[in-house]
Order: C-alpha cells, then sequence, then structure tokens
C-alpha cells in the first residue's frame, strides 16, 4: 500500500493541460494495472483516502474508479471496498441452444453449485399465470438459487414451474433440467428476452457487486413439443464475467 501511496501522489499523474483530473487520474491508474503494478485482488485505498493523497476531490476519485469498472479492471464488492481484478476466462453461453447453467459450466470442466435462496409450491402470482397458463386455484413450483462457478457467484435464477411439471422442487439439487429431463417434463424449445438492468442493493450484495452494477436479465419461458409453457426463469447475470452469444444465419 505504502507504494500505490507514492503513485497516486499529483506528481506522478497529473499534468497541467492534458484532459480533466478523473481521466488522468482512471488513466494512471489503469497504467498501473496493465503493467502489473497492481496485480489481481489488489485493494485500492478507500475513497476518502484517496482523494487526500492525490489531492482531489472524493467526486474525481469516485468518476476515475467508476471508469475503470467500466472497462472491467477494477470490482467493487459490497461492503469491502473496490479491488484490482483479475483477468480469468469470460464465460460464454449460447443463445440459440437449451444448455442449462450446470450443463453449459461442465463442459467447460468448471465446477458448478448452486445456493438454494427459496423452495417450495405456492399460489402463482399474475406473470406467473399468465405466462404458464395456470388458473388462480394451482400451484406453481418456485426455486430460487445463486449460480455459483469456481466459488465466484455468476447468477441469480427465479424458475417458476406448474405444480404437475415439478411436484417436488426440493428435490433439485444442482440441475433442474437434470431432474425435468428424468421426470421427461424438460422444454425442448424456449423464447428468451434479454435486457441490461442495474443491480439493486439485495442483488449487488448476493451477486459480489457494488450497487447500481450493470447486469444482464434474460427472461426465459420454455415449451414442451406440444406447445404448453412449462418453465418460466427470469435470471439475472454477471455482465463482467458473462457473455450471451448467438449465431445468425441467412435464410
Amino acid at each position: 500500500m505504502t507504494e500505490l501511496t507514492e503513485q497516486l501522489q499529483p506528481a506522478k499523474w497529473y499534468r497541467q493541460g492534458r484532459g480533466p483530473r478523473y481521466k488522468q487520474l482512471y488513466r494512471h491508474i489503469g497504467g498501473l494495472i496493465s503493467t502489473g503494478e497492481l496485480a489481481a485482488d489488489d485493494q485500492l485505498p478507500p475513497e476518502r483516502d484517496m482523494a487526500n493523497i492525490a489531492d482531489v476531490s472524493r467526486v474525481t476519485v469516485r468518476k476515475a474508479i467508476a471508469e475503470l469498472v467500466s472497462d472491467g479492471l477494477i470490482d467493487q464488492r459490497q461492503g469491502a471496498g473496490s479491488f484490482v481484478r483479475g483477468q480469468g476466462a469470460r464465460f460464454e453461453q449460447s443463445l440459440s441452444s437449451l444448455v442449462s447453467f450446470t450443463e453449459n459450466l461442465q463442459a467447460r470442466g468448471i465446477a458448478s453449485t448452486s445456493r438454494l435462496l427459496l423452495h417450495g409450491l405456492f399460489r402463482p402470482n399474475p406473470a406467473e399465470a399468465m405466462t404458464l397458463g395456470l388458473a388462480p386455484h394451482h400451484q406453481v413450483a418456485r426455486i430460487h438459487r445463486l449460480r455459483i462457478g469456481d466459488g465466484a457467484p455468476m447468477a441469480l435464477e427465479y424458475s417458476s414451474l406448474p405444480e404437475d411439471v415439478l411436484p417436488r422442487p426440493d428435490k433439485v439439487g444442482v440441475s433442474l433440467y437434470e431432474v425435468l429431463r428424468k421426470r421427461q417434463t424438460a422444454p425442448n424449445r424456449a423464447i428468451q428476452r434479454v435486457t441490461a438492468v442495474n443491480a439493486t442493493a439485495p442483488i449487488a450484495e448476493l451477486l459480489e457487486l457494488a450497487e447500481g452494477a450493470a447486469i444482464l436479465q434474460i427472461e426465459r419461458t420454455g415449451y414442451l413439443a406440444s406447445g404448453r409453457p412449462v418453465e418460466f426463469t427470469s435470471g439475472l447475470y454477471r455482465s463482467d464475467i458473462y457473455d450471451f452469444v448467438s449465431e445468425l444465419r441467412l435464410d
């Protein structure tokens, strides 16, 4: 931390007439990361300390850090601070294939686990009833899980299914689709909608992100061959380590 304190002294990074201070500070810290002087998981000083060392306002520090986060160089961890991000491989999942989170990671030799947040049978809410074609007296199986790859939280998935499709949601371990295939109730096609959203405080805490961080929301409705909707899943994925890709062909 002593070396970083020296590197943040104004004489090390600020030059008159070379742009706004936050831009110069952003470029300086980015350079320290690219040269390895700041290594993966190194922690930056708190905003107030950085502002005092660099002789700038906290707003200037905040704007510089925000650009570093946007560039994927810095992680802001809820309640812990700002850390240099490791340059590990990003994870990809095709938008054209109906493959589960577990299967996608297994294909890459990555251990996947889940932290169960909620499961059980409930009365359907309006969105579930409309999407899954359920009457008010029906029940819906809900499974809410934090999805983890190689020990890192990667996604939150909130899944709803008709009771007859999944009568025992408590039997789902890591893979929902594995259970559905055994029951021959797994969807064979799906419609997905991708949206960019900002993480609320509870979501950010679970995904180990800063509140307001950009994440990807994927809403998927899965269908049987008969056309019956049997799965409604809303997933929230860390955009810093997860990519969704699709293949386009000329008809």
